[in-house]
């Protein structure tokens, strides 16, 4: 028996989990690379809270964070889509917008654009947005 082809949304959460290991992985050698931790501190349990001096690995960290916040989000809307056999047209669109503009976020937010930045940050809102109307229609 043939296997259905994914759904893009689904098809999108799994770009959006190496997005987020990459996410991950970034942040986490910022910190190593900055220099300003030690490799000890880094491998061990963490229980001081040192902030890097680095703006970058700053950066890298609160733009991980700010990810980490509209995330179940996505997950749960992505799921409920294909669960419910709604999956394209806005559902779509909305997984894509949501995971292209997250990819530019990052970018935006570590080379320390400010508006630029919060806008594409209110277009990954519109694509939770769109996965919502899709849902409930």
């Amino acid at each position: 028996m043939e296997a259905a082809a994914a759904s893009t949304e689904i098809w999108v959460l799994g770009w959006s989990v190496v997005l987020l290991i990459a996410h991950i992985l970034v942040q986490a050698l910022s910190l190593d690379l900055a220099g300003d931790l030690s490799v000890k501190y880094l491998l061990g349990p963490r229980d001081e809270n040192r902030a890097s001096k680095s703006a970058v690995a700053g950066r890298l960290l609160r733009s991980l964070s700010n990810m980490l916040e509209t995330y179940p989000a996505f997950i749960a809307l992505a799921l409920a889509l294909a669960v419910t056999g709604k999956t394209g047209d806005l559902g779509a669109v909305g997984a894509m917008t949501w995971l292209l503009a997250r990819v530019a976020y990052a970018i935006l937010y570590v080379a320390g654009v400010p508006l630029l930045r919060t806008i594409v940050w209110f277009v990954s809102i519109i694509g939770l947005v769109l996965m919502v109307v899709r849902l409930m229609n």
